[in-house]
């Protein structure tokens, strides 16, 4: 089965008959969702090809048929260019390998970390591996920089790292996001190797990571706003910005924010004091090398 047919299958178990106005039908559904006919139905296509399409039998579905079927399983606008990047990638014979990109962060892009204090910022890889922090932004993941530095991912950290439930004040929303950005990235680049290798890891060691990888939700992640019950500062909430950087081949900025004079913004400033001050360890306050470890 292709990724194409195995995205189909997942949201089909999603929609509901009566969501797209069929009845329920009578006697027990093998499926809480869309049965292959219905979908086939809803699609204009017949059961025999939508089974051949899920089934990865037939891998060149015309840009109509793509797009029926993601009008019957009332896809967002987001997941529809992720079904037609895999109907794309479905039609190729062979895969076309990218290099990895560079975890190097450029000098001016730290610069400007140390100018965003005190407001936690920091920049990450594609695949959210930690590249570079201020004070406050490494400081904010509480416990992330007992890691060594190429261990720290903020969705690793999210999963495994048994501080992050405490930190995330709504630990699953947040875990939701995480997952759904690594698929996103999966229907441009399922085969890259450090997509396969943080997925695989976390597949083995967190059945809350497995549970919500075989939803195939896809989200790109931008602003929003999290709050955090963090054990030096208290409670805060903060609204957050995801800025992609120029020539850094995926690499995001990550800033924390709170209005001015507020409770957060106070905690925030505390943070990132604390991080700053002789208590915090040498280990911790600095920020993460940008050229150690590159790749």
């Amino acid at each position: 089965m292709t990724e194409f047919g195995k995205f189909l299958q997942a949201r089909r178990g999603g929609v509901r008959p009566a969501d797209v106005g069929l009845p329920a039908g009578t006697g027990t559904r093998r499926t809480p969702g869309l049965r292959r006919e219905e979908l086939a139905a809803l699609a204009g296509v017949s059961i025999d090809y939508y089974i051949r399409l899920e089934r990865g039998k037939e891998t060149r579905p015309s840009p109509s048929v793509v797009e029926a079927l993601a009008g019957a399983l009332r896809l967002d606008e987001e997941e529809r260019g992720f079904l037609r990047e895999l109907a794309a990638r479905a039609a190729r014979r062979a895969p076309e390998p990218r290099p990895l990109p560079s975890r190097r962060v450029r000098p001016t892009v730290t610069q400007l970390l140390e100018t965003l204090r005190p407001n936690p910022a920091y920049v990450v890889s594609r695949t959210n591996d930690l590249l570079a922090a201020n004070p406050g932004g490494l400081r904010l993941l509480h416990g992330i920089a007992d890691w060594p530095e190429r261990q720290r991912n903020t969705v690793r950290y999210t999963f495994l790292h048994p501080a992050a439930r405490e930190l995330w004040v709504d630990w699953e929303q947040k875990a939701k996001g995480c997952v759904a950005q690594l698929r996103a990235i999966a229907g441009t680049d399922p085969d890259a190797p450090d997509l396969a290798s943080l997925v695989g890891e976390l597949i083995v060691k967190s059945p809350d990571f497995n549970r919500l990888w075989e939803r195939y939700e896809v989200h790109t992640i931008g602003d929003g706003e999290k709050t955090l019950r963090h054990p030096e500062v208290g409670t805060m909430t903060l609204s957050h910005e995801g800025l992609s950087l120029n020539r850094a081949q995926g690499q995001r900025l990550i800033v924390y924010m709170a209005p001015p004079g507020s409770p957060d913004h106070d905690a925030m400033t505390l943070l990132d004091l604390a991080a700053s001050g002789p208590s915090g360890g040498s280990g911790e306050t600095a920020p993460v090398s940008p050229f150690r470890g590159q790749g």
